[in-house]
This record gives structure tokens, C-alpha cells and sequence, in this order.
């Protein structure tokens, strides 16, 4: 009998003593209610012991939470229809707070991230969204931590995942790349061709000084084009080789002219009329013959 009683003891003190201990983990606090009130120490990790049924405990994680924010439609500032989606991390600081001020933090902290985020994209432009990243993720991460501080959580950092635009404003931000890239590739060009043209130029005033020098570029030029074994070859000849030569050819070595042949003189008035006789008849010139009649003469 008093062994059973012993046992029946025993077996009450050890279903007590589960009923008041608990294990508070590493990354946990734990918070004791004693009839519905929160008690002001908060148990530190380890062994915790409590009231059987006066008190309840309640296990608050102080992990830091990686929560993602769904995808947002919006419209910037410059009227381009924008589909926008970021992370928040965040931890609690404050187990009261979070277990007594707000109802459940993780959904009152995706809520705030949310409105936040579509609040930005309305206040941003394009290029902002694109470009200039870490000023929103700033101001986003402001936004969601006022109200967070009342609920004692602590926004670590808010970043910006991806930005969706509409095909029709990806091919034209497409075109404008690409007209950039050309407008830069024509200006390096031209400058290329600037620079080369004040080269040429110097080469040809050492050029023009030296004869010489014309020759052996014309040379090395030769050289160039024989070098791809090509069937055929086109030599050009400059002009100032031929000005070269023909200033080096002997003067008496060039034939006589001949002289101009004399043009005919011009005939006198009254050699080139014809002569008259009386009786209105015209006297044959001389070396002609006369067909003048017989009775004439008679």
C-alpha cells in the first residue's frame, strides 16, 4: 500500500514538474502570462520554470525573417506601367511588444511593405527604378520601420528584387540603346578620321620636302600588296614622278620644232572682182581661156 501511494506520488510530482518546466531555446525568449498578464522579465534561454496553472508561456523567435513582397503594379511618375516585387528583413527587438501590441507582425509587416512599395513606385521615375536602387531601398525601408517600431520589430534592410516592364517599353529602351551605341561609334570614328587626317597632312609636307620619301613609300606599298600573293598587281604612278623626270630629262635632247607653215595673204579688192569691158561683157582673167565669140574681136 504504501509503496503504491509512494508511486502515485511520485508520478504527480514528476507530471507537475513537466507541467512547470519549460525549455526556452537560443534564438527564443519567452514570455510568462500569469493569469492573462504578462510578466515584466522575460525568460532567457534555458530552463524556465512556471506556475502549473497560473501561468502560460509563450515562445517569441528573434531570428531575423527573410519575408518576400509580392509583385506590385503601379505607375511611375513619368506614366509607365511598372510590375515591381522586393524583401524585407527584419527581427523582433521587443517580445512584449510584438506579442502584446500587434496580433501577428508577420502579416502587419507584409501588409506595411506593400502599400510602402507601391507608394514609392508612384513617387519614382523609370530611371530611378532602374538605376538608382539603393535611394529607394532607403526611403522604402523608412517607410516601413516608423510603424514597425511600435510593434517592437526592427527593418534590417528592404531591397528591390526586379522591376517588369511592358514589352513595348523594353524595345524602345532597346532602340535608344542601340542609337547611343551608334551616335558614340560615328563620334570615335570621326575623331579617328580627324586625327588621321592631321597625320596625313604632316606626312605630306615630309613628303613634299623630301621626293625621295614618296619613292619609298610607293615602294613599301608594293611590297604591301605582293606580300598577299595576288594574280594581279596595280602600280600606281604618281604625277610627281613624272614632274621629277621630266625636270631631269636634257633640254637638247628634245627634236626641233617645226616651223609653222605661212597662212595664204589675203587678195585685194579689185584682184578679186572681175574685170569689165564695154558693152557690159567681163575680160577673161589671165591663164583663162577666153569664150569670148569670133565677132567680137571682128
Amino acid at each position: 500500500m504504501i509503496v503504491e501511494v509512494a508511486s502515485a506520488v511520485a508520478v504527480a510530482g514528476g507530471v507537475w514538474l513537466a507541467s512547470a518546466v519549460r525549455v526556452v531555446k537560443q534564438y527564443e525568449r519567452g514570455l510568462v502570462y500569469r493569469f492573462g498578464r504578462v510578466r515584466p522579465l522575460v525568460r532567457e534561454p534555458g530552463l524556465a520554470f512556471l506556475l502549473p496553472v497560473a501561468d502560460r508561456l509563450q515562445k517569441v523567435n528573434m531570428q531575423v525573417v527573410t519575408m518576400p513582397v509580392p509583385a506590385q503594379d503601379g505607375i511611375t511618375r513619368d506614366n509607365v506601367t511598372v510590375r515591381v516585387d522586393a524583401v524585407v528583413y527584419f527581427k523582433v527587438v521587443d517580445p512584449v511588444l510584438a506579442a502584446v501590441h500587434v496580433q501577428d507582425y508577420r502579416s502587419a509587416i507584409g501588409q506595411v511593405a506593400q502599400t510602402s512599395l507601391r507608394s514609392i513606385i508612384g513617387k519614382s521615375d523609370l530611371d530611378d527604378l532602374l538605376s538608382n536602387r539603393e535611394r529607394l531601398n532607403e526611403g522604402l525601408e523608412l517607410m516601413i520601420d516608423s510603424p514597425a517600431l511600435d510593434w517592437g520589430i526592427h527593418i534590417d534592410r528592404v531591397e528591390i528584387k526586379d522591376v517588369a516592364l511592358p514589352e513595348s517599353m523594353k524595345r524602345s529602351m532597346s532602340r535608344q540603346a542601340e542609337a547611343e551605341r551608334e551616335r558614340r561609334a560615328r563620334v570615335i570614328s570621326a575623331d579617328g578620321e580627324l586625327q588621321a587626317s592631321h597625320k596625313l597632312a604632316q606626312a605630306a609636307a615630309t613628303m613634299a620636302d623630301t621626293p625621295a620619301a614618296l619613292q619609298l613609300r610607293l615602294l613599301e606599298t608594293v611590297v604591301q600588296v605582293s606580300a598577299e600573293k595576288n594574280s594581279t598587281l596595280v602600280l600606281p604612278f604618281p604625277v610627281e614622278l613624272l614632274r621629277f623626270l621630266d625636270a631631269r630629262t636634257d633640254p637638247a635632247a628634245k627634236p626641233a620644232a617645226k616651223p609653222a607653215a605661212k597662212p595664204p595673204e589675203p587678195r585685194t579688192s579689185a584682184e578679186s572682182e572681175p574685170e569689165k569691158v564695154g558693152n557690159g561683157q567681163v575680160a577673161p582673167r589671165e591663164g583663162e581661156a577666153s569664150d569670148v565669140p569670133d565677132q567680137l574681136s571682128r
